[in-house]
């Protein structure tokens, strides 16, 4: 997918209404209050041998950054928020509410934006086992933890 691509799939979740049960889509998960995509699969970014899986996480790199750049452009600088207390949260036994669990799981920050009474959190997962990666984004009215 490209950016132009991205960017319509973006626009298309804040315009859905979100449904009343967790359903899955082709790109993601929705529940009551959320929709989630993953933009960039760990099987594009990570999948082959080293230099190649090097390659495809810069590739996934580059496509985070140019994201962040136009979604910067629409809506502002976004909060970039720590996930490590909620980490810490979690590892405690707190349960995280939906969609909030995964990303808090998986990443060290998200960058957020509040745009018409709804978060958007763009979320890039790194694995440090290989060199992939994942870039997620997600449409809610959950207030990050």
């Amino acid at each position: 997918m490209t950016t132009a691509h991205h960017l319509g799939l973006i626009d298309g979740l804040r315009a859905q209404d979100f449904p009343s049960e967790r359903v899955h889509s082709g790109t993601g998960v929705s529940g009551p209050g959320y929709h989630t995509a993953l933009l960039l699969r760990e099987d594009v970014c990570g999948e082959g041998d080293t230099t190649d899986g090097v390659e495809q996480r810069a590739q996934c790199l580059a496509e985070h950054d140019a994201l962040l750049v136009l979604l910067t452009l629409r809506w502002g600088k976004p909060q970039v928020v720590g996930v490590w207390s909620a980490q810490e949260r979690m590892a405690a036994g707190e349960v995280m509410a939906e969609p909030w669990a995964e990303p808090v799981g998986g990443c060290e920050y998200l960058r957020l934006w509040r745009v018409d009474g709804r978060w958007i959190a763009m979320v890039l997962y790194l694995r440090e086992a290989r060199p992939g990666c994942e870039l997620g984004i997600i449409v809610t009215v959950v207030d990050p933890p």
